[in-house]
């Protein structure tokens, strides 16, 4: 009998704290969790741990809850359904994003480069008919391309006001989706492009010689080669391939 009173005191106990922990806020290293939280986790020498996948066992869940969250190994960020699709917390190399893809990334995913799906021209002209220096000759690094293509347009604009040349055929390119019109693209830098080179099989749709941003003195500016690697000056009226790029 006395066996049989503590079983049922056990199973009343069991109950009481089971129907507690279902109604009440839960602290993990606190006893005061916030009260705009149901679960507070407190710690000062751990962190929280969220399930670990690939993109493979990712999209393996079946129907994901909206706000389901995860840490994708494939991309190295944490990922949160949004009811439609995954989306990453900081941005990636691969990413469809910007009405292109991204192929370089800093501040921890904050910011990086983004290049259009397509060549905007596999022949085209660095110059407009007339060799000028633009001003583009020490002009490189990260981000430099989008000033290097303002200066080559308005220098070389008048020269011959309806015609296409590399950089104006990137400052003319935009991409209209979601109601949203992007119009910033402009002509890499040497520097850039030669991490969309690093990145050309991420990216697709490369081939030949493409057009720098960045000239080599008043008759010839920089380009490179996507088969070798290789980067030289050639002279402003030949034609080569132009890709697009934009920052964010």
């Amino acid at each position: 009998m006395k066996q049989v009173k503590q079983t049922k005191l056990f199973l009343f106990i069991f109950l009481l704290i089971a129907t507690f922990s279902l109604n009440a806020q839960v602290g993990v290293g606190t006893a005061t969790p916030a009260a705009s939280a149901q679960l507070d986790v407190s710690s000062t020498t751990k962190g929280f741990l969220p399930p670990r996948m690939d993109s493979t066992a990712r999209n393996a869940i079946v129907s994901p809850a909206t706000g389901l969250t995860i840490y994708n190994t494939t991309i190295k960020a944490f990922q949160v359904y949004n009811g439609i699709a995954w989306y990453s917390t900081v941005h990636f190399i691969g990413e469809s994003y910007g009405d292109g893809i991204v192929f370089y990334v800093y501040d921890n995913g904050q910011h990086g480069l983004i290049s259009a799906t397509d060549d905007q021209s596999t022949g085209t002209q660095w110059s407009n008919g007339v060799f000028r220096y633009t001003g583009t000759y020490s002009s490189d690094g990260l981000n430099a391309g989008a000033m290097n293509t303002a200066l080559i347009v308005a220098t070389q604009i008048a020269d011959n006001p309806t015609a296409n040349f590399a950089a104006r055929v990137c400052s003319d390119y935009f991409v209209i989706a979601g109601g949203i019109t992007h119009g910033d693209w402009y002509l890499p830098s040497r520097y850039e492009l030669n991490l969309l080179y690093l990145q050309k099989a991420v990216v697709g749709g490369f081939g030949g010689v493409y057009w720098s941003s960045s000239e080599a003195g008043l008759s010839t500016a920089v380009l490179q080669n996507f088969s070798t690697g290789i980067w030289f000056p050639d002279f402003k009226d030949n034609y080569f391939r132009v890709r697009p790029i934009r920052s964010f």
